[in-house]
């Protein structure tokens, strides 16, 4: 099978790396830098030029990229991959995007005489790094079929969900709790050290609670170190919270503490910790009278 992978970020790069493990397969890579695909090629991938030259022979495609403007570009804008595809592949877009923008996607590809699948992912770098991740699937259920073996490699868990669409619209469900539970951690937190209590303690005891989120028991022990290396960039997550609210409009469905999660994550962005992990906005929620870009260098707001 002839497979390839365009956007190697960190989930994209990981997730192609796994792949590779695949004795199956003949892996062609593209990203929009192509030093991230250097690595890939020394342990066997094969590195395209373009988007175009990678899936001119491919009967799988998968992408990761960052937003729906990046997929719309990379995809559909000039010298796009979609029509360079072999009439009867199958696309598998495992970036997060919004499901009216997914729906709008698999119609335009199989306007193309190809094969769509909605496929985002629950998780972050280790996860992806592991082959631990979990598929949100929104497809037909023979297209699952033929990649489940590729995706085997890549996560532990494929959950089928519905058509296309229905695989994007699971991950704004995922993601709107993931983005609220770390703020209403993180101000208990805060709220705790005021009170007395050391972060150590807190930091140890909270995230052991049955009314804390699971995830949170890894997010602790970072933050009690003050290690905020990336693992789902604030930025990334702040987008996700614009996609949300973007569907929440289209679906008439009011989210007045989601919104108020995207104004948080939106001024956490605004002072810097945009390409952190995106649980430093414990360190905003810590000092947030802090100057913009004070120390570190400003990420443009995409609150908006």
């Amino acid at each position: 099978m002839n497979v390839s992978f365009i956007g190697l970020g960190i989930m994209g790069s990981r997730m192609a790396n796994n792949l590779l493990k695949h004795d199956g397969i003949i892996l062609t890579v593209f990203n929009r830098s192509p030093e991230a695909a250097a690595h890939l090629e020394k342990v066997g991938a094969k590195a395209a030029d373009s988007a175009r030259d990678a899936v001119a022979e491919a009967d799988v495609v998968f992408t990761m990229l960052s937003a729906p403007e990046v997929v719309e570009k990379v995809a559909f804008g000039d010298g796009g991959f979609v029509d360079a595809m072999s009439k009867g592949a199958l696309w598998v877009n495992c970036s997060t995007v919004n499901p009216s923008y997914t729906r709008e996607c698999d119609e335009r590809s199989r306007g193309r005489g190809l094969r769509f699948l909605d496929a985002p992912v629950a998780g972050t770098k280790m996860p992806a790094e592991m082959g631990e991740l979990t598929f949100l699937l929104g497809g037909e259920s023979s297209d699952i079929d033929q990649v489940r073996p590729l995706l085997d490699h890549m996560g532990q868990k494929i959950l089928h969900v519905g058509p296309a669409g229905q695989g994007s619209a699971f991950k704004m469900l995922v993601n709107a709790l993931l983005a609220q539970s770390m703020l209403v951690y993180c101000e208990t937190a805060l709220l705790g050290e005021k009170l007395g209590f050391s972060r150590d303690f807190l930091m140890d005891t909270l995230p052991n609670l049955p009314v804390t989120a699971p995830f949170l028991k890894g997010k602790a022990a970072l933050i009690k170190e003050g290690d905020y290396e990336t693992q789902f960039p604030l930025e990334l997550m702040l987008k996700d919270l614009h996609l949300l609210d973007v569907t929440a409009y289209e679906q008439k469905q009011p989210l007045f503490l989601a919104g108020l999660a995207k104004s948080v994550y939106g001024q956490a962005n605004r002072a810097g910790h945009g390409r952190d992990d995106f649980s430093s906005v414990f360190e905003y929620l810590a000092k947030p009278g802090q100057a913009l870009g004070e120390g570190r260098a400003a990420v443009p707001d995409r609150s908006a």
